[in-house]
């Protein structure tokens, strides 16, 4: 089966959006990108940083409540649509609950061509760039390295420890092209 959806999960500032960037350069089509930061930008402000939604410890640790959930599937089921009505889509995601949001994603992506793509960064580079981008809970990309690849499976794995976004995204489409 051709692929239709490439799935990128790796922690806060491990490269992901860099690569997916530099998908949509590489990819002989153009392709859709969904983040899970724009799912959030998209939130009442309530909601993205209130009790129920997401809520951002002081340490950088992640917890999401019943009304993000809401919101999230609902998103999840809107991309998976995009993709079913004939879009190529890339989804830039943050597995805060490993196999199970891998689970959730694949119910939502049932019979569409799936490429599981896991990226991966040293924790110490991860938070290196956290601080350098400014815009993040310290402590959030040292957390999350290992955290959401819990029990999650992949067609592929790429490290943007010491590995350009482009190398990574040329290794995602080749594999995509041959899947």
């Amino acid at each position: 089966m051709a692929v239709q959806v490439i799935v990128l999960n790796g922690g806060s500032s491990s490269g992901k959006s860099g690569i997916v960037r530099c998908l949509q350069a590489v990819l002989p089509v153009p392709w859709l990108a969904f983040g899970v930061d724009r799912l959030i930008e998209a939130m009442p402000a309530a909601t993205a940083s209130g009790e129920g939604g997401v809520a951002i410890g002081a340490d950088g640790s992640v917890r999401v409540g019943p009304a993000f959930d809401r919101l999230q599937s609902a998103w999840m089921a809107g991309v998976a649509a995009t993709a079913r009505a004939g879009a190529g889509v890339i989804i830039d995601d943050v597995f805060l609950g490993g196999a199970l949001t891998q689970r959730n994603w694949a119910a939502v992506l049932d019979g569409l061509g799936v490429l599981w793509v896991g990226v991966r960064c040293d924790a110490e580079v991860a938070a290196a760039r956290e601080v350098a981008r400014g815009d993040r809970a310290t402590g959030m990309a040292r957390s999350q390295a290992e955290l959401v690849h819990r029990g999650v499976s992949y067609d592929l794995e790429v490290d943007t420890t010491h590995r350009e976004s482009l190398d990574c995204a040329r290794a995602i489409a080749a594999r995509a092209a041959g899947h």
